[in-house]
């Protein structure tokens, strides 16, 4: 037994002289996918078909690959009149039904909410901190008891999507390392949640899986304030955010700091640098040793998913899997019609709806 214990002891060292945190690998809980835009495509006649050929249900398809869990974006009032909560209430009912978990992903806009902007919906314009606030949480609790009412009760929430900065700028934007207002909405959407149903779980999602020098100083700063949250949520897609020994380390970080769990909210990768439409690829590069192919593909997500895991992560989502390229369901949800779809790419269907048979979901 001391033999035991001493080579433990030695293998603990060793991994943390290698500046990687010693513990077990976990099992990957959250096996999830984003199909915020399957809603929209089915609508206009897409099909779907899987390794085998057979046309089938997109969520039957990626729940024989291993997918238990959905998330769906909301948006307040976008003119598509697709991601609103109408739309996100019909398709809840498609996902339970089928025995799927439910994430839904507030961005408190009408259009994109990411790093780079964080746009006020239409019908809050004007309003400052206190009415916003007001404002978060009245949205919040009546989009999570509209699902609860129906019988599909959201198992996660995100209060705000990728805020690496604030939400709802440039009210809720941190500016000199001033996180007060973006902490009074954090708690409004919190309360709320937890006011509709206490155990869903509420996710705080960034795009700061790059570096752990800007993960601790949103989630210190959110934290410094007092704000509460039940999983840290990250996106990590290769390209943009380094390499995946850099994202174990992230992810290790933010585990033990904060001591919640960890998901990868969002993550993709292309099978081909080609483009199916007219509208340019948000993509058109991969990452050494990840060729840009269906094996690719598969591969690259089987690494993050091992990377997660090993890292101490409960689950990783793969951003809109089921949006290849439909005319008619374009990126830009005030020009749906007019717009195409720049993640053709990186969707694990192919141009004509049949699945990459290299992908998996794994626990």
């Amino acid at each position: 037994m001391r033999k035991i214990l001493a080579a433990l002891v030695l293998c603990a060292a060793a991994a943390l002289t290698a500046g990687q945190p010693a513990h077990a690998a976990t099992t990957l809980t959250m096996l999830g996918a984003d199909v915020s835009s399957v809603q929209r495509s089915l609508d206009l006649g897409a099909k779907y078909y899987d390794a085998g050929g057979a046309q089938r249900d997109p969520l039957d398809i990626l729940k024989g690959i291993g997918v238990n869990y959905v998330r769906l974006r909301i948006w307040n009032n976008p003119v598509s009149g697709y991601n609103n909560k109408a739309k996100v209430l019909q398709y809840a009912k498609t996902v339970k039904a089928k025995g799927l978990k439910l994430l839904v992903d507030f961005h408190y806009s009408d259009t994109w909410a990411d790093p780079g902007k964080q746009y006020k919906p239409a019908a809050w314009a004007s309003h400052g901190i206190g009415q916003l606030q007001t404002d978060v949480y009245d949205y919040t609790y009546d989009v999570c008891s509209s699902l609860k009412a129906q019988g599909t009760t959201p198992d996660s929430v995100q209060i705000g999507n990728e805020i690496n900065v604030g939400m709802l700028w440039d009210d809720g934007k941190v500016v000199n390392n001033d996180f007060t207002n973006l902490s009074l909405l954090l708690k409004a959407g919190y309360n709320a949640t937890k006011a509709c149903n206490s155990g869903t779980q509420v996710i705080i999602h960034t795009a700061d899986a790059d570096s752990d020098a800007h993960a601790r100083w949103f989630y210190d700063g959110i934290r410094a304030k007092g704000v509460s949250w039940d999983i840290t949520g990250l996106s990590y897609y290769c390209m943009w955010h380094g390499t995946l020994s850099n994202l174990y380390n992230v992810i290790s970080d933010v585990r033990s700091r904060y001591g919640k769990p960890v998901v990868i909210a969002e993550t993709a990768y292309p099978f081909t640098a080609d483009n199916a439409d007219w509208e340019g690829n948000s993509v058109t590069s991969g990452c050494a040793g990840y060729g840009l192919t269906w094996q690719g593909q598969g591969a690259e997500f089987a690494a993050v998913q091992n990377t997660a895991r090993n890292a101490g992560a409960i689950g990783v989502f793969y951003w809109e899997p089921t949006w290849y390229a439909v005319p008619g369901n374009g990126w830009d949800p005030a020009n749906i019609n007019g717009t195409g779809d720049g993640w053709d790419n990186m969707a694990v269907f192919n141009w004509t709806g049949h699945l990459n048979p290299n992908v998996r979901w794994t626990p």
